[in-house]
């Protein structure tokens, strides 16, 4: 049976009597109940099947699903179609591992080492880490993974000076927190971190099986050990529909 979708409604159900809701938004309240009574997993209609039941055009339907692939409600693979989302992924912000992060969660860990190598230290990056410009810095790129999905891309700067040896060391152990406390004996003790959004460009997107210019979540943390003497500086991009951050807020100190 279709669905009539002539009279417009509020979030609540009722009428709205200034019909001024958009008519892809009604649809995507539909679909979103749609979601809701699915499990995680499952597939959607597809959009011309979708168009039929709501009387409407499949420009119309693909707009509200892009919006709720943007909002990590479903998420579509290219060549299969768009399946309801799994459970969004939570990190609180803590100075823990990415390892640490996802077993605590009951999900296996996993890093692909896309790529490492040494690169000279530009006048941002010198400062960020206290070395000479020029200085060499080595940088390890990996791709994140959790239960065999990838999460995040992550690139970590530190100063080879310092860390003599540590690309060969990175191969012999899994975790590059457990290297630096193990071999050079360095803790990190505090870390600033920034999140911004931006859109995934064609190589991030390719890496986190999303599309082009879905919202991603960019986060920068400058680290320092019980010296105050920075450690590392890390890039990472997180995909939106799959991460959320939380954070413990407490009153500054009197």
């Amino acid at each position: 049976m279709s669905t009539d979708l002539n009279s417009a409604r509020t979030d609540t159900g009722a009428p709205d009597p200034t019909g001024r809701i958009p008519k892809y938004y009604r649809i995507k309240q539909r679909l979103l109940a749609m979601t809701e009574a699915r499990p995680p997993g499952s597939s959607m209609p597809a959009e011309r099947f979708l168009a039929l039941e709501f009387r409407t055009s499949r420009t119309t339907v693909r707009k509200a699903l892009q919006e709720l692939v943007s909002e990590g409600r479903l998420v579509r693979i290219q060549g299969k179609g768009t399946f309801v989302a799994r459970p969004k992924i939570y990190r609180t912000l803590q100075l823990t591992s990415y390892t640490e992060d996802m077993r605590n969660q009951g999900l296996t860990p996993a890093s692909q080492l896309l790529n490492i190598d040494h690169i000279a230290a530009g006048e941002e990056l010198a400062a960020l880490l206290e070395v000479e410009r020029g200085e060499k810095v080595l940088r390890v790129e990996r791709l994140r993974l959790a239960g065999g999905e990838p999460m995040a891309i992550e690139a970590t700067h530190l100063s080879a000076r310092r860390f003599p040896g540590l690309r060969r060391n990175l191969a012999r152990r899994t975790s590059l927190y457990t290297t630096l406390t193990e071999v050079y004996g360095v803790r990190l003790a505090e870390a600033d971190e920034t999140i911004e959004t931006s859109p995934a460009t064609p190589r991030e997107a390719g890496l986190l099986h999303t599309d082009v210019g879905l919202p991603m979540l960019r986060l920068s943390r400058h680290s320092r050990d019980e010296t105050g003497t920075p450690v590392e500086w890390v890039r990472a991009v997180y995909r939106g529909s799959r991460y959320r951050f939380t954070a413990i807020l407490t009153p500054p100190a009197p």
